[in-house]
């Protein structure tokens, strides 16, 4: 008898464990930094663009206006144009959803900013950065301001 109840205690056991795994859902897709080669390679952008470091994007972007240490940003994958263009393309990585969202805003006005700037200087790239696509999947923040768009977003689908 007390075999019995074992047994059905443990089958409930092992029903309820499986149960409860099946509410999950998959984590939403994430950026990766080796995105922003792709990007390249897809022939987004319409000149070859320099490579920086996680401080250097840190300080560019301002993230420390956002509420962000520098520690926050764990990895990082950034190219930019040397000048002759607004193009760019980076993929930020930070130890949590919450410090992405901040970064996400903070790379928003980021473009905001270079859209004023810009407006006199070279008017030509202010389509580029109207259409900027900024966009976050968990603890990942992708940006690309780029030639061909469709091109860049192909590469990350």
């Amino acid at each position: 008898m007390k075999r019995k109840i074992l047994t059905v205690l443990m089958a409930l056991a092992c029903v309820c464990a499986l149960t409860a795994c099946q509410g999950k859902t998959e984590p939403a897709a994430k950026y990766e930094p080796a995105d922003v080669q792709a990007i390249v390679d897809a022939g987004a952008f319409s000149e070859e663009l320099e490579a920086l470091d996680g401080d250097t994007a840190f300080a560019l972007y301002k993230l420390a206006d956002c509420g962000l240490n520098r520690e926050d940003l764990t990895d990082c994958a950034v190219v930019r144009s040397a000048g002759a263009t607004c193009e760019e393309g980076a993929v930020l990585v930070f130890a949590s959803e919450d410090q992405a969202a901040k970064a996400a805003e903070g790379l928003r006005a980021y473009v905001d900013g270079q859209i004023d700037a810009n407006k006199d200087y070279r008017p030509a790239e202010i389509p580029k950065l109207e259409g900027a696509w900024v966009d976050q999947q968990g603890n990942t923040v992708l940006l690309v301001v780029a030639n061909d768009l469709d091109a860049a977003k192909s590469a990350v689908d």
